[in-house]
């Protein structure tokens, strides 16, 4: 089997290589055995191969220094691999960025957010709270408090569990289908009948602009939601009235 290339590698020729992959790990205070560990796993784009040497540069120390950041943020390996095999590393800043300055286990979720035990499970059961896993994480963040403290709040209020644990499902349910179109959109172009050329300078356009697009989104989103609710609720006042 030939080895899987590695898209983001550099050429020897794109700069002056003259560490050897101890110096790298002394620069970049990442073991050696860690550095082999991620070319292995093609994290890291290859030296250059002087006689029997390996030598390294800046392009190597910079990877290493994202990759550190990233798993500082609690993402997991796997998730950065998929993100850099894909050379679509933009959009971690843009889709995944400035979620996660505080982490949470579940205990301290529930203790900080007031939701009860068996609320949290409820919603759980629906799809509507997922295990950080499924979003390349190993730790619950700041966005997962504030929607438990939100849901925790609405009982408060006295809506009944049960009637919050149907408004949670459906809105997962929902917009799970929405959204997956919308991801197939950028990733494959969709139901669109794209020029190849047009669709590789789309999907180019949406990783370096990820941090401008994801905001105008979201606005999108909120938008349509919103007068969705109104139309929807007009017209049930509007048939409530005339029957």
């Amino acid at each position: 089997m030939e080895p899987m290339s590695d898209p983001l590698a550099a050429t020897p020729h794109e700069e002056d290589w003259q560490w050897r992959i101890d110096d790298l790990a002394r620069r970049s205070e990442t073991p050696v055995d860690t550095i082999r560990y991620y070319q292995r796993e093609h994290l890291l784009p290859a030296g250059e191969r002087r006689g029997r040497v390996n030598f390294y540069g800046a392009i190597h120390l910079e990877r290493l220094q994202l990759i550190k950041d990233w798993q500082d943020r609690r993402f997991s390996l796997a998730a950065i691999k998929a993100l850099l095999t894909e050379e679509r590393s933009g959009l971690m800043e843009g889709i995944f960025g400035g979620a996660g300055e505080r982490t949470y286990d579940l205990d301290e979720l529930i203790a900080e957010s007031g939701i009860s035990i068996e609320l949290e499970q409820r919603i759980r059961e629906v799809g509507f709270f997922r295990e950080p896993s499924d979003f390349g994480r190993d730790s619950y963040d700041g966005e997962d408090l504030e929607v438990l403290r939100t849901l925790s709040a609405l009982y408060d209020l006295g809506v009944p569990q049960v009637a919050i644990v149907e408004i949670v499902r459906l809105y997962a349910k929902g917009i799970e289908a929405t959204q997956q179109s919308v991801v197939d959109l950028f990733a494959t172009g969709g139901d669109l009948d794209w020029n190849p050329k047009d669709l590789d300078a789309f999907q180019s356009l949406a990783a370096e602009k990820s941090n401008e697009i994801l905001p105008l989104a979201r606005q999108l989103v909120d938008y349509t939601h919103h007068r969705t609710i109104q139309r929807l609720t007009l017209g049930a006042i509007t048939l409530g009235t005339d029957s």
